[in-house]
């Protein structure tokens, strides 16, 4: 596994393997990986000749008052899991190497960076697709792996790719839960015993709605209010949102359609920390 931290030397590598024709995958980072992360890079190492693993954690997709300076980080440990996943590169940039002086050009997919998430944290998803645009570039891979957990960030990527013609495709791969259904997020640690109990909130509220859809429930409106009251339940729980979007174009829907799929979308905050989960429903 070689470890690089500047954009030249990691180029300088990649194009040699492009010359020789090899497959190259790429799992975009911020580190504090878990098994979530690591089922990306499995995936991307079994289909690629070399996958390109990139630990960054993006100062411009940090609004002023959330939790840049205290996100996880431990590189070592990273590096070690990705040691043992047989990871081919890893490439650890600094902020200055990212951005350098001055910078001032930015990516935004306008129109689905001002939803949903983007309610509640404006200057995300700019911050997001401008690191992940600068990242293929770097990385030129033929593919780069998302997970779904982060749905509106993969429907976002994706339509950057398609808006600019960029050649790369992105493989989207389900949520990974832990045993008790907590979807896994870098930001659990923030959660002590109490609040890591009520952080179930998520999940269960996903479980009911797919009961009632199961059901025959077809109504985004009564789907919507049961996860909201269920969720409601929990003292320590505050709801941001809780939307049901088509999978196809990220739209509101008043009834769920035959043959069509569409995403049952949560953002909660639970004492200080903030968590999203999301489901499928329908086909």
């Amino acid at each position: 596994m070689k470890i690089f931290r500047t954009i030249k030397e990691l180029r300088s590598e990649l194009t040699e393997l492009r010359h020789q024709r090899k497959l190259i995958s790429f799992v975009p980072t911020m580190g504090y990986l878990h098994d979530g992360h690591l089922s990306l890079v499995r995936y991307a190492k079994q289909n690629s000749d070399f996958c390109v693993v990139s630990i960054f954690v993006n100062p411009t997709q940090f609004g002023p008052n959330e939790d840049f300076n205290r996100y996880p980080r431990d590189e070592e440990r990273d590096l070690d899991l990705l040691k043992k996943e047989n990871c081919d590169f890893v490439f650890i940039p600094s902020a200055q190497e990212m951005y350098g002086q001055d910078y001032q050009t930015y990516v935004k997919v306008k129109k689905y960076s001002d939803i949903l998430e983007g309610e509640f944290r404006p200057t995300h998803f700019e911050g997001v697709t401008t690191v992940v645009m600068k990242l293929f570039n770097i990385v030129q891979p033929d593919f780069a792996v998302f997970g779904q957990k982060d749905a509106q960030q993969a429907f976002i990527i994706q339509k950057m790719v398609d808006d600019l013609n960029i050649p790369i495709r992105i493989d989207v791969l389900p949520v990974v839960r832990e045993n008790d259904g907590l979807a896994m997020s870098s930001r659990n640690v923030y959660l002590n015993d109490e609040e890591r109990k009520q952080a179930l909130c998520l999940y269960n509220g996903i479980k009911l709605a797919e009961k009632l859809f199961n059901d025959g429930e077809r109504s985004a409106k009564v789907l919507i209010e049961n996860v909201r009251n269920f969720i409601s339940q929990y003292p320590l729980a505050k709801i941001d949102y809780v939307e049901i979007v088509n999978t196809k174009n990220f739209e509101q829907e008043e009834f769920l359609q035959k043959g069509e799929e569409y995403y049952l979308l949560l953002a909660v905050r639970i004492g200080n920390t903030r968590l999203i989960d999301n489901t499928i429903l329908g086909k």
